[in-house]
């Protein structure tokens, strides 16, 4: 990998982790449209550690009170919001752990195609869509119960699937549940750390059984830098713009982006 090829993929990594337009279908496309070799498996573990710090750091306030009054709520000390949602990010994460696990090879064979990635891109940017306009948008993530936790995980379960969009599917699923665009997105965002630790740790624990030769340190050191700050700065400016706009830019997005692939593929 040159630094141009780095800086790019890096840049995809983690712009689009966080966005609902599905990190997984933007770097499978880009080598497709690129020509460029696959950038290995080395590089995928230092942009998800890269986009794993930029969460955590951008949440660390929250995580660190969440962490407390979990572990309060083990010794008895009460069952407040904060424990409740810590709760809820432990066990929102199980469906898609165990999907996973179950499903792996499928999914990182089978479904990885242009195909699976046109549907998925152009069937979810719809529902995101209507989520959006139906949701009623009353409730922030505190405000979360166990058939909220249920629904949500399921739908990150789904978005192994290329094209889903972890991040998008989470928010669509807590949309449609009734929670504000800022809270689905902040919910999403912290369900994502262990999702994201969960995957990283698997792919290196391939990358032990079976270690790259020739790995280019310096181009995957730059790559989990790009991947982070970019991750950082697309988390703080999304949860901005949430705020002021709704969800169709990306709406939009994900349709003509599935009908480009549509024309250059089918």
């Amino acid at each position: 990998m040159d630094l141009f090829q780095t800086l790019v993929l890096a840049l995809v990594q983690g712009l689009t982790e966080f966005l609902p337009i599905s990190s997984a279908a933007h770097l499978i496309l880009v080598p497709e449209l690129t020509a460029w070799e696959d950038q290995g498996l080395t590089f995928d573990v230092a942009t998800h550690v890269g986009s794993l710090a930029a969460v955590i750091f951008y949440f660390r306030a929250e995580l660190r009170r969440m962490a407390t009054h979990w572990a309060g709520s083990l010794v008895g000390r009460g069952f407040t919001p904060d424990a409740k949602l810590a709760w809820a990010v432990g066990l929102g994460t199980i469906p898609a752990g165990l999907a996973g696990l179950l499903f792996h090879d499928v999914i990182s064979t089978s479904l990885r195609s242009v195909e699976v990635i046109i549907f998925t891109t152009i069937t979810f940017a719809l529902l995101l869509g209507l989520a959006d306009w139906v949701g009623r948008r009353r409730r922030d993530e505190y405000q979360i119960g166990w058939l909220d936790v249920l629904v949500i995980g399921l739908a990150q379960a789904l978005a192994l699937i290329p094209g889903v969009s972890r991040s998008g599917a989470t928010m669509t699923a807590a949309l449609f549940m009734g929670f504000n665009r800022q809270a689905a997105a902040r919910y999403s965002f912290l369900l994502s750390i262990p999702i994201i630790a969960l995957a990283g740790g698997y792919e290196t624990w391939g990358l032990i059984q079976s270690p790259e030769e020739n790995v280019a340190w310096s181009m995957i050191l730059i790559g989990a830098l790009v991947a982070g700050v970019s991750a950082y700065l697309c988390i703080h400016l999304f949860l901005k713009l949430l705020a002021r706009m709704s969800f169709l830019p990306f709406v939009v997005y994900r349709l003509l982006l599935g009908a480009f692939l549509i024309f250059m593929f089918w």
